[in-house]
């Protein structure tokens, strides 16, 4: 029918549609490339009162295992070098019986040379099964980001983000004894309705026993069709602008002490090109997502593993000198308990 179309001389688009928009027999196409995204499920069922994910993008539904395995097959062949699995809680992936450390599992055997990374986690589902299966696999970032919104639990029962800063810190502790040199990112809303500047410094508290190397970090603004929009939103702009902007400094303060620690090291950098701010460098990222630059050699090419050691650091940035070239094929740890 399109050939048809085209000979006509008119212009026409192919579209596949699936009733469920899990796309599990739709490989949609990429340019050739380094890294790669893929959906591994649609839609929310946890309803946090400030999010309109599950009213815009439905119910949760889960991607077919053998369809994302196969996905990652084919840009393995095709020399990708990393995919990050996408999921506005990937926690919940479940096809029949395989949940989403199956599904990790099962993505990071296709390539020992191909890193896999996964967004987003939430606190409520995050398991142990899960952590051990990133601690056994080399190839999957030691990078978790685990949204926490506000440190008062006043204020993540108003949210009904349904855990306790008790739990979360729990899971954080216990996911550092499991996975050497774990990272975590996270979320953050200042100016939650009816948040008190003594809800904000839980908040600071923390993000300080924390550590996390980064955050999105937002004021928070009504959204038509949630609880919270029924919500008085009765935190002035002034003090949310002001909430906001000591969230925002105290975590460029952690990022840089947290990368000041790191100068003297050696660490693990998948190369992905020129520098940004110039070809006279090069910049790729560690496997906890930090971003590195250091000086061009000719001998280094896009895709590349190299062993890059730190004598520079600022909040967002780490500076070094190549040493040699690396790989991440060890064979997989052997851990339990």
């Amino acid at each position: 029918e399109l050939i048809d179309v085209a000979y006509n001389g008119d212009k026409g688009i192919g579209v596949k549609l699936s009733k469920t928009e899990t796309y599990d027999d739709i490989v949609p196409h990429r340019e050739d490339g380094l890294q790669a995204w893929i959906s591994v499920m649609r839609g929310c069922d946890k309803f946090c009162s400030f999010c309109v994910v599950p009213f815009t993008r439905g119910r949760e539904r889960s991607r077919a295992l053998h369809s994302i395995v196969e996905e990652v097959k084919q840009l393995s062949e095709r020399n990708f070098k990393e995919v990050t699995l996408l999921g506005q809680n990937v926690n919940s992936y479940l096809d029949e019986k395989n949940d989403f450390a199956d599904l990790l599992a099962a993505c990071a055997r296709v390539n020992r040379s191909m890193r896999v990374r996964f967004t987003t986690s939430h606190p409520q589902d995050l398991s142990d099964k899960l952590l051990y299966t990133i601690a056994e696999h080399s190839n999957i970032c030691n990078f978790i980001h685990l949204p926490v919104q506000s440190g008062s639990d006043r204020i993540l029962e108003l949210m009904n983000r349904t855990y306790s800063i008790d739990h979360y810190l729990k899971l954080i502790e216990r996911a550092k004894q499991i996975i050497p040199g774990v990272s975590f990112s996270t979320d953050i809303i200042a100016g939650f309705p009816t948040e008190t500047y003594e809800d904000h410094v839980l908040t600071l508290d923390v993000m300080r026993e924390v550590r996390y190397d980064g955050a999105y970090m937002f004021k928070y603004s009504p959204r038509e069709g949630t609880k919270a929009f029924k919500m008085e939103d009765d935190v002035p702009e002034k003090s949310k602008g002001k909430r906001l902007q000591e969230i925002i400094d105290l975590q460029q303060q952690i990022s840089y002490a947290i990368n000041q620690e790191l100068i003297g090291t050696e660490l693990t950098v998948l190369v992905e090109g020129f520098s940004r701010k110039s070809e006279d460098f090069l910049a790729g990222r560690t496997n906890t997502n930090k971003v590195v630059i250091f000086p061009l050699n000719d001998e280094i090419k896009k895709g590349d593993y190299v062993e890059v050691k730190l004598n520079r650091a600022t909040s967002a940035t780490l500076f070094g000198d190549f040493i040699r070239f690396s790989k991440i094929t060890e064979d997989s740890l052997s851990l339990t308990g």
